[in-house]
Order: C-alpha cells, then sequence, then structure tokens
C-alpha cells in the first residue's frame, strides 16, 4: 500500500508541469516604446516575447509543459548538461522556420543547429541582435563544471534593450567589459555557479538597472537584494529555484 501511494506522488510530481499561464512575467519597454514580456518558467529556463516572436532560453520539459507554449521563433541553448539542455523540449518547441542556436559542445550532441561561440555575434532580425559570452567555474577544484571556452552565456539586444543572460557561470572578470545592461539574470547555486557574495560582486561589476537571481535551487537569495539596496541595482526574486 505504501508504495502504491509512493508511486502516484511521483506519477504527480512529474506530471503536473506548469503550463504557459502559470508562470510569473514582468514587461519592460525597449528604445522605441515596444513591449518584451519576460517568463519565468524555472531554474535556467525562461522564455522572452517581442512583437509576435518568441524567444527561449534553455528550455527542459522537467520545468514546463511545453506543449502549452507557442512554438519558438528561437531557441538559445547555453551549454550542455541535462538542465539546460534537452532534446525533447527543443522537439516540442521547434516549427519549420525555428532557428536553435546553442554552444559547440551541445550542438555536437544534438547534432542540428546552429553553434555559437564566446566572442560571435548573430543577427536574429533587424531588431534583435545575440551575442556570445563567456561562461565558466573559476573557484580551485570547480573548474571542471564548466570549463573556460565551452558553454555561453548570451547577451541579447532588442530594439536597444539589453539583457544579459549569464548561464552557468561564476563572476568571471569578463562581466566588467558588459555595459549599460538594462536586466541581467544571475545564477546562484553552489558549487556550481556563484555564492550569493560572488552574485552581488558581479552585479556590482557591470551594474544592471534590473537583476534577477536565477538558478537558485535552495539558496536563500533575498540578502542579494538585501545587499543592493544602496547600489541603485533593483534586484528583483522570481520563483527560478
Amino acid at each position: 500500500m505504501k508504495s502504491t501511494i509512493l508511486c502516484l506522488a511521483m506519477t504527480l510530481l512529474f506530471t503536473h508541469l506548469g503550463t504557459a499561464g502559470e508562470y510569473e512575467k514582468d514587461s519592460f519597454r525597449t528604445d522605441n516604446g515596444k513591449e518584451v514580456t519576460l517568463t519565468f518558467i524555472k531554474h535556467g529556463s525562461l522564455m522572452l516575447t517581442y512583437e509576435g516572436q518568441h524567444i527561449q532560453v534553455d528550455p527542459v520539459t522537467m520545468f514546463a509543459d511545453y506543449s502549452t507554449f507557442p512554438k519558438a521563433d528561437f531557441i538559445l541553448v547555453t551549454h550542455e548538461h541535462g538542465d539546460h539542455l534537452d532534446a525533447k523540449a527543443v522537439e516540442a518547441l521547434t516549427k519549420d522556420n525555428t532557428r536553435l542556436i546553442l554552444n559547440p559542445s551541445s550542438r555536437e550532441i544534438l547534432g542540428k543547429g546552429e553553434e555559437i561561440r564566446n566572442g560571435e555575434r548573430l543577427r536574429l532580425t533587424d531588431d534583435i541582435g545575440l551575442d556570445a559570452v563567456p561562461a565558466y567555474n573559476t573557484t580551485p577544484g570547480r573548474e571542471q563544471y564548466h570549463p573556460r571556452h565551452r558553454d555561453n552565456g548570451y547577451m541579447l539586444t532588442i530594439d536597444g534593450l539589453r539583457i544579459y543572460i549569464a548561464g552557468d557561470t561564476e563572476d568571471i572578470p569578463e562581466m566588467s567589459n558588459l555595459k549599460e545592461i538594462d536586466i541581467a539574470f544571475l545564477p546562484v547555486n553552489q558549487p556550481y555557479t556563484m555564492t550569493v557574495e560572488q552574485a552581488v560582486r558581479a552585479a556590482k561589476m557591470f551594474s544592471p538597472k534590473v537583476l534577477y537571481p536565477y538558478h537558485f535551487g535552495e539558496t536563500d537569495v533575498k540578502p542579494i537584494k538585501e545587499q543592493l539596496e544602496e547600489s541603485g541595482i533593483d534586484a528583483r526574486i522570481r520563483k527560478m529555484e
């Protein structure tokens, strides 16, 4: 009897995935007054919507029922780990003209899509630019999680609105090169990405207008907001465990 109840509970846990309308959203205005909507799915998974176009970042089926989402115009994958690269989610979101853009190791695993490396740039539409930026570990003993030069963070410029999605990284020195960032997503889960202290330090390196901690699991990220109160950075906490 106990095993039956346990199996039922596990079934409910993994079948009750969030649908597109259940997630928190924030909206921002571009330089020309157009709207960009951010949908906070979970962990490292996000959706950005602009002028009827949908950009999915690191979609993973354990976090959402992607059959309820609109098909993606663009799918961005930061790196090869299973909580970021999921062939099933990619398939669920793909239509005939979807552009799948990945770091090289993820492209090799999936066998499809366009690869982009650190330092490279793509023009997605007349209004949307994409830059791949470094994402890696620096703490001794952590380098194997995200080695330098393998994984991507992404810098999206949407009609002048600059959105930095860091991917899995620590507070690397390259962040000091980021300029005029409107919105930033920084990962906060030890030992794979940043500590709270590293996230605060990273934010102060480039001073985004709005900061979202994400990919934080059980880490208490409220101190990030508290420690940035006097910085002029608007730190917002969303359900991005």
